[in-house]
């Protein structure tokens, strides 16, 4: 099973590479959220720029967990949107391929029908790595921009691809799950704008949990996109961790190792019963 999910996902992958328009618009997307929120969203233009002891950098620092600037806090959030919008609207290739028949060529041949699902998984998850990796990079060069804390390491760096691996693969077992599901484009489209912007605009990607009243708390602090955004943002704020922050990064990575686990499982249903029934 694995060699043929790599096979069907290394097409996907060759195809999108193929692509030119489509490889350069995901991948400086992100950048463009990170300028236009960075900016526009930044609280910072709300407080007075006088950095007087307790005055807008103290503020701002203490509202965002010891961040020294707003897109230090906003990169790992838009990192976890990077993760959702790929896993999501690429999954349209999934569903073309269905429309188009290769889902059903595929299904005559002797692979386990898995496989195709597996392969939908890692084809998404290959280009939200990379989309990734670029809008992290190109973060430092946005005026204002990301800022490490100093002794950021490799294990640092290591927890940071782990964290957003987990997340990928949360949110490519779920979409991958439905695009093989679903039979026409305009479904899709609808679950993923159903889901999509419920996650993201609950989550803590563009702001502390405080600035959320407290009826949303419990939802924002269970969303998968928060759980990878707060402890990215653990590693690149502070590097060496506590006994206290280190709990909490484990406890976001044992969080989204859960909704892994379920969406997972969860995939692999949906996608066995759709193509049982072809």
């Amino acid at each position: 099973m694995i060699s043929e999910s790599i096979t069907i996902g290394g097409r996907a992958i060759t195809k999108w590479l193929r692509n030119p328009f489509a490889v350069v618009v995901s991948l400086v997307q992100a950048t463009f959220w990170l300028v236009l929120f960075g900016n526009s969203f930044n609280p910072a233009n709300a407080i007075s720029s006088t950095p007087l002891g307790g005055g807008s950098l103290g503020v701002l620092q203490q509202a965002f967990g010891g961040a020294v600037n707003y897109i230090t806090f906003l990169t790992p959030g838009v990192v976890g949107i990077v993760s959702l919008t790929t896993m999501s609207f690429m999954g349209v290739d999934v569903v073309l391929d269905r429309i188009n028949g290769y889902t059903d060529m595929l299904s005559t041949y002797p692979i386990p029908r898995t496989s195709i699902y597996f392969g939908a998984m890692l084809q998404n998850i290959t280009k939200a790595i990379a989309t990734a990796v670029v809008t992290f990079s190109l973060a430092f060069f946005v005026p204002n921009g990301l800022r490490l804390v100093h002794g950021f390491s490799l294990t640092d760096i290591l927890g940071v691809l782990l964290t957003f691996v987990l997340l990928s693969t949360v949110f490519s077992a779920l979409f991958s799950g439905i695009a093989v599901s679903v039979k026409s484009t305009d479904s899709f489209f609808a679950v993923v704008n159903f889901l999509g912007l419920p996650i993201w605009f609950t989550s803590t990607a563009l702001f502390p949990l405080s600035f959320f009243p407290g009826w949303l708390k419990p939802f924002s602090q269970a969303n998968p996109v928060s759980l990878a955004s707060e402890a990215m943002r653990l590693l690149i704020v502070n590097g060496s961790l506590s006994g206290a922050q280190l709990s909490a990064f484990t406890g976001d990575i044992v969080g989204l190792a859960i909704y892994g686990a379920v969406f997972g499982a969860l995939g692999i249903l949906m996608a066995k019963n759709a193509l049982k029934a072809r």
